[in-house]
């Protein structure tokens, strides 16, 4: 179920199922190497994924990844990015993102009609020198069946789009937010709940 808190800007109500605190795993395609004839490497990744909002028309975007091992333990981190989203005119998204490899990007995208999903094109990439090479992405968010899940794609000079990650993200509920509908906490431990 989607929750729309009572505080959220209206224009963010589209944008309603982001919000919260998400985790998961995911498939990823790495490029391994910057030169011409680089290769792919294919790993499981995990990722904690966080939208907040503090009543303006934007939510706040938190996302880090990390390289997962055979047995689901973090080997490295991947990438991290923080953003911006907000609805702009006639209802289309947009979003502003850094990423920590030195990329800064303009997303624009269009909200699925009656449904919880979002289709976002770059419109703009500004690289640092450091940056690898990166000229643009979709990516397609949506929720389903109480899980966010996301398919992301990239180009670079020498590449067209082509498909590199993807996620399944389960909803982190803040205890919190349960416990307050303990009835009982009897001695034997087991709570029972409205």
């Amino acid at each position: 179920m989607i929750e729309i808190p009572s505080d959220l800007h209206p224009d963010l109500v589209p944008l309603a199922f982001l919000l919260g605190n998400w985790t998961g795993a995911g498939v990823a395609a790495l490029d391994e190497g910057q030169s011409e004839g680089q290769s792919e490497k294919k790993c499981n990744f995990g990722q904690e994924v966080t939208f907040t909002h503090d009543g303006r028309d934007f939510l706040e975007y938190f996302s880090h990844t990390w390289e997962l091992d055979g047995e689901g333990k973090k080997v490295r981190p991947l990438e991290t990015e923080t953003g911006y989203w907000r609805i702009g005119r006639d209802r289309r998204v947009e979003v502003v993102m850094i990423r920590d490899q030195g990329i800064a990007e303009v997303w624009y995208g269009e909200l699925a009609d009656k449904k919880p999903q979002i289709d976002l094109a770059t419109d703009a990439v500004a690289r640092t020198e450091a940056a690898g090479e990166y000229s643009g992405g979709k990516r397609l968010y949506g929720y389903v069946n109480g899980d966010l899940m996301w398919v992301g794609e990239k180009a670079t000079p020498q590449t067209p789009l082509h498909p590199y990650m993807s996620a399944q993200l389960k909803k982190v509920v803040d205890p919190k937010e349960w416990a307050k509908d303990v009835v009982d906490l009897p001695d034997d431990g087991i709570a029972f709940f409205r």
